[in-house]
């Protein structure tokens, strides 16, 4: 059978057609939670959010720049990257520039399945990658806490990339390869301060966001997790925590750099690891603990070369 030119254009639109319509369903957002599990998310203990919070880092990105209250989250801190700026926003209890109008449920969808109440895609800036493992009870908390802080008003500026990246759309392909959710169960084989150690660092933390090498993608390399690597603004290196570089530190030296600061050679760290410290030394002692007993066991790796 032989087709005419006219029929083979007609059968490549079709081609076409279908192949965007594809792409569409399969980059659409996709809400982990719906309107059947907002309950879940409301009601929560504000003492205990603050302590996902500060775990969390969240006043490191969404903390009004210019100002010492850490508390006041107007958002606006510039994030440079390879791709551009991003500002991350409001997230004050304010009605119109901030979460204030939010459920728990919004929140609950923003930080494990990177979906705004609106249904558009977030950029991975926004490092649900870790917090897409965050227990229900921990969102549930976190919103109870971020209720209780003073509204913020102001919006921040739209995100400085260029085309197409401002097509969220796209974001969608890049969870398809990149984004796990879920609630990572317990080892057995591990005792409680690992397992707590192990939820603190890989998700509420998402310490392997900085302290690794990225691909092509800007997505963690699995073979350099934790490894250190360049840092996202392109302006240093962020160091190796895996024994390869701090195995000779002892469990109460880790503490004590989680604690103050200070590292076991009694140098003071500095740039967005003293924002970090700062973070983390508001954490109970046993959660600096538990931190330290999970990375005290990771592969050791060695640091990545300039060539990643």
């Amino acid at each position: 059978m032989r087709w005419s030119r006219h029929g083979i254009r007609w059968l490549a639109l079709l081609g076409m057609v279908a192949a965007a319509g594809l792409a569409w369903i399969l980059s659409a957002p996709r809400p982990a939670f719906s309107g059947a599990d907002a309950p879940r998310f409301e009601n929560g203990d504000a003492a205990r959010g603050k302590l996902v919070f500060d775990a969390g880092q969240c006043a490191s990105c969404h903390a009004t720049p210019g100002q010492p209250d850490r508390l006041r989250l107007g958002g606006g801190l510039a994030l440079g990257s390879p791709f551009g700026n991003f500002y991350p926003p409001n997230i004050s209890p304010d009605p119109e520039d901030g979460i204030g109008r939010w459920r728990g449920l919004d929140l609950a969808n923003a930080l494990v399945s990177g979906v705004s109440p609106d249904g558009q895609h977030y950029y991975p800036a926004l490092p649900y990658v870790g917090y897409a493992h965050m227990r229900p009870e921990d969102l549930r908390d976190l919103m109870a806490y971020l209720r209780s802080l003073p509204p913020v008003a102001g919006r921040t500026p739209a995100h400085d990339l260029p085309f197409p990246l401002t097509i969220r759309r796209g974001v969608g392909f890049w969870k398809l390869l990149f984004l796990e959710q879920g609630p990572v169960a317990d080892d057995p084989s591990r005792d409680a301060l690992w397992n707590r150690g192990r939820y603190l660092v890989e998700t509420l933390a998402h310490c392997a966001e900085c302290h690794s090498t990225r691909n092509l993608l800007y997505a963690v390399k699995s073979s350099r997790r934790f490894a250190g690597g360049p840092d996202q603004e392109g302006t240093g290196f962020v160091p190796n925590i895996t024994p390869h570089a701090i195995g000779g530190w002892s469990e109460d030296q880790l503490v004590e750099l989680l604690t103050t600061g200070r590292t076991p050679d009694l140098r003071v760290v500095r740039s967005s690891m003293e924002d970090v410290v700062r973070n983390m030394s508001a954490l109970p002692e046993e959660d600096r603990r538990a931190i330290t007993r999970f990375i005290r066991s990771l592969p050791s790796r060695p640091t990545p070369g300039p060539e990643g």
